[in-house]
This record gives structure tokens, C-alpha cells and sequence, in this order.
């Protein structure tokens, strides 16, 4: 019997680029959503799978692997890692390397005050470039 792993193995440099771009389509299709995950989180005003949102860069990230914005995977939270050290909010970058600091980066990022949706995709097409010219 083959033995199972019990954990995934680390995500590859390549697929890196895939992920950003699947966050980007996400993000050009659906929007940017500023202050959490996704508009509306509690269904309070909206039937929408949460999926077909406008969302976070963070849970774009989320989305573009598991089709979920609520559920992150190891290869997305290495992608928002990657993220968030491209990225500079008020002269700084993320405070931590745990993942809750990487993802609060990346989000703070996205939520400065006129943030557009074509920034946070022209963001996640060139980290896909870097992640592809470093491969």
C-alpha cells in the first residue's frame, strides 16, 4: 500500500504566475472589494455566490485556487506571502511572516483609500511576470 502524505508539498514557482492571473481575472470580472473578503459577507442584502463577488486580493488569491474566497490552500497563502513582499504600505512592509500579518498586508494594501480594481489586477499581472522571469 502506497504510503499517503500528510501534507501538501510546497507550491511550485510556477504555478505562482497561474494563481495571480486566475486572482486577476477574478478581481476584473467580479471587482475590488474594500473593507472584506467579499461584499455583503452575511448574505444580508445579497443571493450571489459569494465567488461571483466583488472581493479582497486575498480572498481572490483564495478563490483562484480552492473557488472559494473563504477557503485559503497552502499554494494561496504562499501566494499572498510573495504578494505581500512586493508590496508597500506607508512606507513599510508587512509587519509579520505569520500568515494572518501576510494577509492583513496584502488586504491593507487593497483597502487605501481609492483603490481601484484595475490597480490591485495590474498588481497581481506583474507579481505573475516577476514570479515568471525568476522561474
Amino acid at each position: 500500500m502506497a504510503q499517503q502524505l500528510t501534507e501538501r508539498p510546497p507550491t511550485s514557482i510556477s504555478s505562482l504566475p497561474r494563481i495571480f492571473r486566475a486572482a486577476a481575472r477574478i478581481l476584473a470580472t467580479n471587482g475590488l472589494n474594500q473593507g472584506d473578503f467579499v461584499r455583503d459577507t452575511f448574505d444580508r442584502e445579497s443571493t450571489i455566490l459569494h465567488a461571483e463577488r466583488p472581493m479582497s486580493i486575498v480572498a481572490a488569491l483564495s478563490c483562484a485556487v480552492t473557488g472559494d474566497p473563504h477557503t485559503p490552500s497552502a499554494e494561496s497563502r504562499e501566494a499572498v506571502r510573495v504578494l505581500a513582499h512586493r508590496l508597500v504600505v506607508r512606507s513599510e512592509g508587512p509587519y509579520g511572516e505569520d500568515g494572518l500579518a501576510l494577509a492583513f498586508h496584502v488586504d491593507e494594501w487593497g483597502d487605501v483609500e481609492g483603490r481601484t480594481t484595475e490597480s490591485a489586477v495590474s498588481v497581481l499581472e506583474a507579481a505573475a511576470d516577476a514570479c515568471e522571469v525568476s522561474a
